[in-house]
């Protein structure tokens, strides 16, 4: 499989983060074809190759002329996406990123999608960005994204709305659920398009994955930063297949007054929640008092949702949170053939290509129930079929 992975060492924006496509291979005669055949005007496109702390890469521009563009709503942005001649997969998606831009945007100013004009996100620039990154993608085969913690600025920007502060609005709530860091640099790092694409590509969020390295990319910024080279690498390789890597987030929280009864019932919340893993061990607290350390393992995205239920059905007063990365083996669900008909067992596949059956304890629980036998038969029944 075909994965980038996103090294943003200086942020993102969509002019940086096509640079790199381009850098990587993009035709940018196929992307201007593409990107003119929409109904805008008053544009023109640019690429050359420039230098940040003696590192070339490509730097992407979207040239305005000088005549005043009109303020655009999403029903407007999605009916100039429609009328560009390329792939209706790059509509798609480029029109859900709007879609959930205008979604952000309307929870800020209070008030519905539809009614939201966008001014900076909405501009041609903007536009072009997203499109461009899209078609970029489909261009260049990527099939899947992982980017690094991502670095914010602060300070100060100005904008249709005003004087506000960095990393903007619509830039911390499109990042909810990826990490963050501050990178001591009074410039915007991540722009609303560069969080818009990161969430908008569905990027599994942490250090690098397993992979082969077949193309680097760099995507020029246009500042110069005083640290570090205003530069979006992008990476793409091969992902080893052997093992499946993603990241989790890991909640813990001690608690000292909980009955187990409560504690069976927050199991079963987390569960249904959406944890993957939920795991009780026994500490001892301050005051040499025994207590259970609560470890929470989930999706990214599910990390509110998880802490909603610790704080309601637990009496924790604070939870702690990280990401991590974890290898896992692959497997998927067979059916197999067994005293008892065809039965559901959990196909697992080694690092070299071998594999072997789990049981199914659900599976194998309703079995034992319907027939009156032992559990543990079906279990050897089961692991028994991996020397047939």
């Amino acid at each position: 499989m075909k994965i980038a992975y996103l090294d943003c060492f200086s942020g993102i924006s969509g002019d940086m983060f096509l640079g790199a496509l381009l850098d990587l291979g993009l035709s940018f005669e196929d992307l201007s074809k593409v990107l003119g055949s929409m109904p805008i005007e008053g544009f023109h496109l640019k690429m050359n190759r420039e230098t940040r702390n003696e590192i070339t890469g490509t730097r992407f521009a979207v040239e305005l002329d000088k005549r005043e563009q009109p303020t655009r709503g999403l029903n407007a942005i999605r009916e100039i996406i429609k009328q560009g001649c390329m792939a209706s997969s790059v509509k798609e998606k480029s029109i859900k990123i709007f879609e959930e831009l205008a979604g952000v945007e309307a929870k800020i100013h209070n008030r519905s999608r539809e009614k939201i004009h966008f001014h900076e996100i909405g501009a041609v620039d903007s536009i072009i960005d997203i499109v461009g990154s899209i078609y970029g993608i489909e261009f260049l085969g990527i099939q899947s994204f992982f980017v690094s913690p991502l670095p914010l600025g602060s300070g100060f920007t100005d904008t249709a709305h005003g004087r506000i502060p960095i990393p903007v609005p619509a830039t911390i709530v499109m990042l909810k659920g990826f990490p963050v860091f501050d990178s001591g640099v009074h410039h915007e790092m991540v722009t609303p398009t560069g969080a818009a694409l990161v969430k908008g590509l569905s990027c599994t969020a942490g250090p690098m994955p397993p992979m082969t390295v077949l193309e680097a990319g760099y995507g020029v910024g246009k500042r110069h930063l005083p640290d570090r080279p205003n530069l979006l690498r992008v990476l793409i390789g091969d992902f080893q297949s052997d093992r499946e890597s993603e990241t989790v987030i890991i909640l813990e929280t001690n608690i000292d007054d909980a009955s187990p009864e409560w504690l069976g019932f927050l199991m079963e919340r987390l569960f249904e929640s959406g944890a993957l893993d939920v795991v009780f061990f026994p500490v001892q607290m301050k005051k040499n008092r025994p207590g259970v350390q609560i470890q929470v393992i989930g999706r990214p995205d599910h990390k509110d949702l998880l802490m909603d239920v610790l704080f309601r059905e637990s009496a924790t007063l604070g939870i702690r949170f990280r990401y991590c990365q974890r290898m896992i083996l692959k497997r998927t669900t067979k059916k197999v053939d067994s005293p008892w008909g065809k039965i559901n067992v959990k196909k697992v596949i080694n690092s070299d290509g071998s594999d072997y059956f789990l049981p199914e304890y659900e599976e194998c629980r309703r079995i034992a129930i319907k027939n009156n036998l032992p559990l543990r038969e079906i279990f050897c029944r089961v692991l028994g079929l991996n020397n047939s």
